[in-house]
């Protein structure tokens, strides 16, 4: 066991940090690294590389983190012959620098082979972009699509059966098509059950939270949730069901508690399948954390904004309404 570690960062987590590390650890220096789930500053600081955390993007110090402010790195930027212009996650960060002697040590290909490069661009194209897109909130469409989505059940399936040019049997496709079902068996199952276990009983969460919000601030904009569950799949639905013409419902915050006991701040946006908020965290407040936070805001208790504006955090019930309410009167 190598006494050498990777960080990022512990509590909820993404699947861009997921794939960094994969990635990372595929190469054969990295394979027997540890890895290190914190976001204490003294130990980030003491990991060999770190992904994710930090506030720093620096490759020469193995420093891979995309949420600082002012950070808007992407594939374009960092190679200029690259076309792609989403900004980059610590997957893609990784990725740009990593990802050639990835494939080359996951396919035995030669360093240097005109494939590698060939199956880097597609690779970020079809599979690495969309970590990035998601994770950093950019919008999938914008006339055209800005990235493709290849990760869909659909698409998986497909993935499964023989490629088009191996030797195979029709056995070989009954075997595979086997591994299709319970794939897809799999994925019903999760489904129904998700919709029974917690999708349901958070629309009755979300409802009666919406049902009080005048309790919150007088303006209505501000929901609270009495525990957190998945609100987002609901509230849209529900703000119809529950507007009447006199009194429109279009909530801009929600509120909520997180698995640590300190509380969130995350923006409604505009529809569903957007990435644009109704209205974001103040400006000058996106990508500050802790006393900076504090400071900048007159809110005690601060603990970050999202680079993005869409989500934030502070100690406390009391704060994060606070730098809810004064969001809504913020002035630029």
């Amino acid at each position: 066991m190598s006494g050498k570690t990777i960080g990022t960062h512990n509590g909820s987590f993404h699947a861009d940090e997921a794939l960094a590390i994969v990635l990372l650890k595929k190469l054969p220096e990295y394979t027997d690294w540890t890895i290190v789930r914190t976001r204490d500053p003294k130990v980030i600081d003491t990991c060999d590389i770190v992904v994710d955390v930090g506030g720093v993007f620096d490759h020469s110090k193995f420093r891979y983190d995309h949420h600082q402010r002012g950070f808007a790195e992407t594939m374009n930027s960092l190679d200029a012959s690259k076309p792609w212009t989403t900004k980059l996650s610590s997957a893609g960060l990784v990725y740009q620098h990593y990802g050639r002697r990835v494939i080359s040590q996951v396919l035995g290909l030669e360093e240097g082979d005109a494939t590698i490069e060939i199956l880097f661009d597609k690779m970020y194209a079809n599979f690495i972009e969309e970590y990035d897109g998601k994770d950093n909130g950019v919008n999938q469409y914008d006339g055209e699509a800005l990235y493709t989505v290849n990760s869909t059940v659909g698409q998986r399936v497909a993935r499964l059966a023989p490629s088009w040019n191996e030797s195979s049997t029709g056995a070989d496709f009954d075997t595979q098509f086997g591994k299709a079902m319970a794939l897809v068996d799999e994925e019903f199952l999760q489904a129904l059950n998700s919709l029974y276990k917690s999708w349901l009983p958070a629309r009755d969460i979300v409802k009666a939270a919406l049902a009080s919000r005048m309790e919150n601030d007088p303006s209505g904009d501000i929901m609270v949730l009495p525990q957190f569950c998945p609100w987002k799949s609901h509230i849209y639905e529900l703000e119809k069901e529950l507007s009447t013409e006199s009194a429109p419902i279009a909530i801009k915050y929600v509120l909520y508690e997180d698995s640590s006991g300190k509380w969130r701040i995350q923006c409604v946006s505009v529809n569903p399948a957007s990435f644009e908020n109704r209205l974001s965290l103040p400006e000058p407040w996106q990508g500050v954390r802790d006393e900076k936070l504090s400071e900048l805001s007159g809110i005690p208790g601060c603990i970050f904004v999202h680079a993005n504006g869409f989500i934030g955090g502070n100690m406390t019930k009391e704060g994060v309404m606070a730098m809810a309410q004064a969001s809504l009167t913020f002035k630029k």
